[in-house]
């Protein structure tokens, strides 16, 4: 497929160890294009820059060209390497692979899930793929899931509108248990404020927290990922609540 052209970004920055393997995973499928944050961009949702100037450079690792790094979020990312730097709107967009976990109420403030919701939007079939630890590299599976759906979504496509959202377990491939298709879960984390005193005597907070498991059905990606197996989440963006539009239409709003 010499023609097939794959945009990858992620929200860990263009020195991640995970956008690395990603590349390496997707070489031969096509062009692939690197565009990522300069820096870690992680949780910034789906922000986009309007008030400063975006700027881009390019980046060597390990003595040569890898790709472009943009002072802005994934997002932004996206939309600069769609508009302005590559020659033709990509073929797919893959954002990953992610350091952590992506699933349940934390896919509102992924910045790697956004970055394929942004291709999504621009029409483009979109993939994230996120390896389910914030220390553990074992990136050698998640690559060839990262490339096997890849492959997948190229020979089928996706429906407009839908993204898919892919969680590795962070274990040996010996140790993975199957994939499996799954809905976003509720898990969320219980958060706190760690209040601190800086050298001046100036009170700053730090935001601290522990995750929170809160389904227990076996088709929850959170659920899955636990029994070590691939979650692979289909997820689109109408958070219209269908049901209660029906009730709602029986309030009589008053403005006098």
């Amino acid at each position: 497929m010499p023609d097939l052209s794959i945009l990858i970004t992620n929200d860990d920055g263009i020195y991640a160890p995970g956008i690395w393997h990603l590349k390496e995973a997707l070489n031969d499928l096509g062009q692939v294009i690197v565009v990522a944050p300069v820096a870690e961009k992680s949780a910034v949702g789906h922000a986009i820059t309007l008030s400063d100037p975006l700027r881009v450079q390019e980046i060597d690792r390990q003595g040569r060209f890898f790709g472009y790094a943009v002072n802005g979020t994934p997002a932004d990312c996206v939309k600069l390497g769609v508009h302005c730097l590559l020659k033709k709107k990509p073929d797919l967009v893959v954002s990953g692979i992610n350091q952590g976990p992506n699933t349940a109420i934390n896919i509102i403030y992924s910045g790697t899930v956004s970055a394929a919701a942004e291709g999504t939007i621009m029409g483009i079939p979109s993939l994230a793929v996120s390896l389910a630890s914030f220390s553990k590299q074992e990136f050698s599976y998640a690559k060839k899931i990262a490339r096997s759906m890849a492959s997948k979504i190229i020979e089928n496509g996706l429906p407009s509108g839908t993204l898919l959202n892919v969680n590795v377990p962070a274990v040996p491939e010996s140790e993975i248990e199957g994939i499996e298709i799954t809905r976003q879960g509720k898990g969320r984390y219980e958060e706190s404020f760690d209040r601190r005193t800086d050298p001046n005597n100036r009170t700053y907070y730090w935001l601290t927290g522990k995750r929170m498991i809160l389904d227990t059905d076996d088709d929850v990606d959170d659920i899955v990922v636990m029994h070590n197996k691939v979650s692979v989440t289909p997820i689109h963006y109408d958070l219209t609540n269908h049901h209660f539009s029906e009730e709602l239409k029986t309030w009589r709003f008053r403005t006098e």
